[in-house]
C-alpha cells in the first residue's frame, strides 16, 4: 500500500511540475543573418523598419514616425562622427608626411 501512494504522489508531482530549460535563447535565422552580412535581428534596418507604415490615398507620405526619426537622426550623428574621424586622420597624416619632407628622423636614418 506505501509503494502504490508513493508512486502516485511521485508521478503526480512529475505531472504538476513546470519544466526547466537552461539552453540559451536565439533568435530565428541569426546565423543565416550574420553569414550573409545583414543585421543579427531582422528588424534592425530595411524596407520593413524605414519605409512608411502607410500614405494617403492621395499620394502624399505618412508623416515620420517617431522609431523613424529617431534611427534618422542616430544615422546622421554616426556620419557626422565617421566624417570627423576621418578629417582627423587625414591631418595626421598630413602632419606625418610634412615632417617627413622636412627631413625629420625616419626609422631607416636611425640605423
Amino acid at each position: 500500500m506505501a509503494a502504490s501512494l508513493k508512486m502516485l504522489w511521485s508521478s503526480a508531482l512529475r505531472q504538476t511540475v513546470r519544466p526547466f530549460s537552461s539552453t540559451c535563447a536565439t533568435y530565428a535565422g541569426k546565423k543565416w543573418r550574420l553569414e550573409n552580412g545583414l543585421a543579427w535581428t531582422g528588424s534592425e534596418y530595411g524596407p520593413l523598419t524605414d519605409l512608411p507604415d502607410w500614405s494617403f490615398a492621395d499620394g502624399r507620405p505618412a508623416p515620420p514616425l517617431k522609431g523613424q526619426i529617431r534611427r534618422q537622426k542616430q544615422r546622421e550623428e554616426f556620419a557626422r562622427r565617421a566624417v570627423y574621424l576621418n578629417a582627423e586622420v587625414d591631418q595626421v597624416e598630413a602632419h606625418s608626411g610634412a615632417q617627413e619632407s622636412d627631413g625629420g628622423l625616419s626609422v631607416s636614418d636611425e640605423e
